[in-house]
């Protein structure tokens, strides 16, 4: 089991506290799976489903913080901060958390995007 905790930006606690983020939320792989957990929300899939990653940052605060879609894309966010993060493509998207399509790809703003890019190969 490999675990990449959030880098949490303090500045967005009360937000971060409505949403219901806990100091365990991140991403795990265990089991053949990729679980990222935000909350009360959850995305699961087969780490086969993974086709490719991309480090990105920085971003505006606004699109990169929170439980948000993407405006280009069906892509999924879950972000504690704006300065950097990893993009994780799928094959076959994951059933939707937020908004009315499935997500082709999921942002998320760990500690250690180069660890979780090289977990996922």
């Amino acid at each position: 089991m490999a675990h990449f905790a959030y880098e949490v930006d303090g500045r967005w606690g009360p937000l971060f506290k409505i949403l219901g983020l806990e100091r365990s939320d991140g991403v795990t792989l265990v089991d053949g799976e990729l679980r990222a957990t935000y909350g009360r929300l959850a995305v699961t899939t087969p780490l086969d489903n993974v086709v490719g990653t991309s480090i990105t940052g920085p971003h505006r605060w606004y699109t990169a913080v929170g439980v948000r879609l993407s405006f280009a894309d069906d892509g999924l966010t879950f972000g504690t901060n704006h300065k950097r993060g990893l993009c994780i493509e799928f094959a076959e998207k994951i059933p939707r958390v937020i908004g009315l399509k499935d997500h082709s790809t999921l942002w998320v703003s760990v500690a250690d995007p180069e660890a979780l890019a090289a977990a996922l190969g």
